[in-house]
């Protein structure tokens, strides 16, 4: 359960983790995010069987004929004049008539303004937008209403894609040319506003006061073909030359401006790539379409977005929290693929999704959630690997410890069934059976409870029990071996101090200890051990005088199945964890294992251990706990 709740918690960490970065990205690299609106837009472009609207350009060769711009005015009034004649529906100049021209020009184009009923003059934002430039008054008065024709580019590439429907300089707010001109043409006295939208007769243009009325703009894309512009469009000198050409603006809404190459101070760049100039009045004409085709983009909301990258993240994660292998790459894939394309088809319902945001959510979830798993599954298979590698050093320990018991046991019951023996014999025996039957049962506890205490699923115990009563049970148990191998098995004296901890386990430690020293050393020779107390410590040393070690085996010698050369030439057999089985115990009793050996002089194993303060126990409580095995 703990793991699990583990594996819980970090995954919950990799999708918050990846929200934040995410969001934050999406703050941070916005022009991404322009970069997938131009692409969508290019390939989800509105499509227009025929534009309401038509361009009267004043081109190079217009500026040519009437001799610059000089001649500007009265060109223009020449050609209006025409375009009056042929019943517009609205006609709307994108060309700031704040500065007086020539006599004759002014009165010709006067004149030209006075004939058009639905007419809209253009204005401009000045001396850093804190004050309008407007149509001289003599024009203005013919003027049904006068538009802005400021531009609102993108402050990182330029790029037009939003204008501003409304601009304010000081207390006074235009709306722009391109919607002045709209509302004419629908017949709207005025356009009703309220904080989220504005109302144009039966049609609602979704742009929030708080946000200058921005509006995104629907760009009619070029001609593939020859990429010329999409609108129809006559220029000066062509109307200038064709007089009958006037009859393609009757019903139309007519556009007035400069297209010529010179005038670069009116071009802006639009979504349809690099290079991609657009003259202001074709611009205006594009937004003029986007208010008549009634398609407009709306931006996500905050909101939206946040939940949409928490579903693409958790749904990442999840993928690897309840699925492992292909089933959750699959999984994942399928979240990625979603992520890139959700945007589109969003898109698609004229929805302005971010890209950068969800797409970054989902591949930072997915990459953190499978390295979370790698390494998840990694350290359950170490552990796995490890219990297995204890499992088997179990065993290799039951069948090493239990196998001299085992022999007492079986060789026992042999002279009990094959001689006839006395009865005195036969009780002998059958109280050695029964002694190492127990003996083998305590072992098998033992065993169970280094385990545990190795796994750190068990406490150490903390009873207080006498050093003496516990090396000389010890002793006692080792003297038949040793009486087979004859060797003299001699106690030193023994320190009268106590010993805090588990009385079993440190009974294992010693005798350990004693049987390896019989083992491995040859006949005729000494095995001592004792018990010394400075009143903080407690070192009981147990030396032989077998083949001794060099330090390089010293320093190996606590090593799991380290077999050391001693034991090899001595021919006995053994597993090397007895060892290290010892060190543990020891260990967890706050104590250590000191070593002394040379080549041919022996060895010394020395348990230290802290020592405790204790009342004598009684003969009673001695006899109950002499014997006892670990």
């Amino acid at each position: 359960m703990r793991r699990l709740g583990g594996q819980a918690i970090g995954y919950t960490a990799v999708a918050a983790a990846s929200l934040v970065l995410a969001t934050a990205a999406g703050w941070l690299v916005p022009q991404i995010d322009n970069y997938a609106y131009d692409w969508m837009l290019r390939r989800h472009a509105p499509v227009r069987a025929k534009p309401e609207s038509i361009l009267l350009a004043v081109d190079e060769r217009s500026l040519s004929e009437m001799g610059g711009m000089r001649g500007l005015r009265s060109a223009l009034a020449q050609g209006l004049e025409r375009v009056a004649d042929a019943g517009p529906a609205v006609v709307a100049i994108d060309i700031i008539l704040a500065d007086e021209g020539d006599r004759s020009g002014d009165e010709a184009l006067e004149a030209a303004l006075k004939r058009i009923p639905r007419l809209v003059l253009a204005c401009d934002l000045v001396e850093g937008g804190r004050r309008w430039e407007d149509p001289l008054a003599r024009f203005r008065q013919y003027a049904a209403a006068v538009g802005h024709v400021h531009g609102d580019p993108g402050p990182l590439d330029g790029v037009s894609r939003i204008v501003p429907l409304a601009k304010a300089a000081g207390r006074e707010r235009r709306w722009a040319l391109a919607l002045e001109a709209f509302r004419l043409s629908r017949g709207a006295p005025f356009i009703l506003e309220s904080p989220g939208d504005l109302a144009i007769g039966t049609l609602r243009v979704p742009a929030r006061a708080e946000e200058s009325r921005a509006m995104r703009i629907r760009y009619v894309p070029p001609d593939p073909a020859d990429g010329s512009s999409p609108f129809p469009r006559v220029s000066l000198a062509e109307l200038r030359r064709e007089p009958a050409l006037a009859a393609r603006f009757r019903g139309k809404v007519v556009f007035v401006g400069m297209t010529a190459q010179s005038e670069m101070r009116d071009r802006m760049l639009t979504p349809f790539g690099e290079g991609s100039y657009m003259p202001g009045i074709e611009i205006i004409a594009n937004i003029f379409e986007t208010l008549a085709g009634g398609e407009f983009l709306v931006p996500a909301g905050n909101l939206m977005v946040l939940l949409v990258c928490l579903v693409l993240a958790g749904a990442a994660v999840s993928a690897f929290a309840f699925r492992t292998g292909w089933q959750a790459y699959a999984l994942a894939a399928v979240v990625l693929v979603s992520a890139h394309v959700f945007p589109y088809l969003l898109f698609q319902r004229n929805i302005v999704f971010p890209y950068v945001a969800p797409v970054l959510a989902a591949w930072l979830a997915a990459v953190g959630a499978g390295a979370f798993q790698f390494v998840t599954v990694r350290r359950q298979l170490r552990a796995a690997e490890t219990e297995k590698m204890r499992y088997q050093q179990a065993m290799h320990f039951v069948t090493h410890e239990m196998r001299t018991p085992l022999t007492a046991i079986q060789g026992s019951s042999e002279l009990m069934s094959r001689y006839n023996l006395t009865d005195e014999k036969r009780k002998q025996i059958a109280g050695m059976i029964h002694s190492e039957s127990k003996r083998l049962a305590r072992m098998i506890e033992t065993f169970l409870n280094v385990e545990r205490l190795s796994a750190g699923e068990m406490q150490l115990k903390t009873d207080v029990f006498e050093v003496r009563s516990l090396v000389e049970s010890c002793v006692e148990r080792v003297e038949p071996l040793a009486e087979r191998k004859r060797i003299r098995l001699r106690t030193l004296p023994l320190a009268d101090a106590a010993i805090a901890g588990d009385r079993e386990l440190m009974e294992y430690a010693v005798y350990n200890l004693l049987t390896n020293a019989v083992k491995y050393s040859p006949a005729d020779t000494e095995v001592t051990v004792s018990a010394e107390s400075d009143g903080n410590w407690l070192r009981i040393p147990v030396r032989d005088q077998g083949i001794g070690m060099d330090q390089q085996e010293v320093k190996k010698v606590f090593q799991k199945f380290y077999r050391t050369e001693r034991a090899v030439a001595s021919g006995e057999k053994g597993t090397g964890i007895g060892l290290s089985i010892v060190e543990q115990i020891v260990t967890h009793h706050g104590g250590r294992i000191e070593v002394t050996s040379a080549p041919g002089k022996g060895s010394c194993f020395t348990l230290v251990l802290p020592a405790r303060v204790r009342e004598p126990e009684t003969p009673v409580q001695s006899r109950d706990r002499k014997g006892a095995v670990g």
